[in-house]
C-alpha cells in the first residue's frame, strides 16, 4: 500500500477528490466501476475517525477473503465485532445482501416444471446458499410438475431440522398440490443422507401416499452441489 492510499484511508471520504469518492464515482462512471469495497463503502455510509468508510469496508472484505458468499453468510454480531460497526451499517450490509439474493429468482418469471434433479438445483439453490444452519423447504408442484408453491416447514441446528410432517401435507392440501419435493442443506458440505434424512423421507412418503400425494424426490443442496434421492434409488 502506497503512502498516498494510507492518508486516504484516515481522511473522510468527502475530503478526497470527487473523482475518487464511491456515490461522485457510481454517479459518473455508473455502477459496474465501483469495487466491492467501495460498494460497501456506500452502504456504510460514514468511517470513524481512525479510517475512512471505504477503509473499513475493505477491512471487513479482507477477514472473509474478499469472498462475497463468505460475507454473506456473517451475522449482524459478526459485522459489529469490526470496529466502525454498529447495528445501523450491520443491517444495512445484511439487507443489501440479501436483495442480491432474491434478485436471482427473478429470472423464473414463470413457473418453471421440475421434472429432474437438475432443474430443481437450478430453480431452488438461491434458497440455501450462505446459510449457517439447516433448512427444509417444500416445493409443491401440480399434474404437470410446474411449481405452484414452496413453502418453509422447519428451520434447525447444523445436522438436523424438524419437520412437522402434518404442517407439510395440510399446505399441500390448500394449494392443491399433486406432488411435492423435499428439499434440505447441509451447510457442512457434505453430500451424504444421514439415518435421519433417510427415516424422514420413509415417513413423509407413507404418510404423503394416504393422501395420494407422491413425493417425486428429495434433494439435499450445498453451496454447489446436491444429492437426488431419487437419482441414487432411494425412492
Amino acid at each position: 500500500m502506497g503512502v498516498a492510499e494510507v492518508v486516504m484511508g484516515k481522511m473522510r471520504i468527502r475530503s478526497w477528490p470527487k473523482q475518487d469518492r464511491p456515490r461522485e464515482k457510481l454517479k459518473s462512471l455508473g455502477r459496474r466501476s465501483l469495487t466491492d469495497a467501495e460498494l460497501i463503502a456506500i452502504l456504510i455510509g460514514s468511517g470513524s475517525k481512525q479510517e475512512s468508510a471505504l477503509a473499513l469496508s475493505k477491512r471487513i472484505l479482507q477477514a472473509v477473503d474478499n469472498d462475497l458468499q463468505e460475507l454473506a453468510k456473517l451475522s449482524d454480531i459478526e459485522f459489529c465485532e469490526f470496529s466502525g460497526v454498529g447495528p445501523a451499517k450491520a443491517f444495512s450490509i445484511i439487507a443489501a445482501l440479501e436483495l442480491g439474493r432474491r434478485k436471482r429468482t427473478m429470472k423464473f418469471k414463470e413457473q418453471p416444471t421440475l421434472n429432474s434433479a437438475k432443474l430443481v438445483f437450478e430453480y431452488f439453490n438461491y434458497q440455501f446458499n450462505d446459510l449457517q444452519e439447516e433448512e427444509f423447504w417444500v416445493i409443491y408442484l401440480n399434474t404437470a410438475c410446474k411449481v405452484v408453491d414452496f413453502k418453509l416447514i422447519g428451520r434447525g441446528g447444523n445436522d438436523f431440522t424438524p419437520v412437522d410432517i402434518r404442517t407439510l401435507l395440510k399446505y399441500a392440501l390448500t394449494c392443491q398440490a399433486h406432488a411435492v419435493i423435499l428439499t434440505h442443506n447441509h451447510p457442512s458440505g457434505s453430500l451424504k443422507a444421514s439415518e435421519m434424512d433417510l427415516k424422514l423421507t420413509h415417513k413423509i412418503v407413507q404418510a404423503a401416499r394416504l393422501m395420494d400425494i407422491v413425493v417425486n424426490d428429495h434433494i439435499i443442496f450445498t453451496n454447489q452441489h446436491y444429492y437426488s434421492f431419487r437419482d441414487q434409488g432411494l425412492l
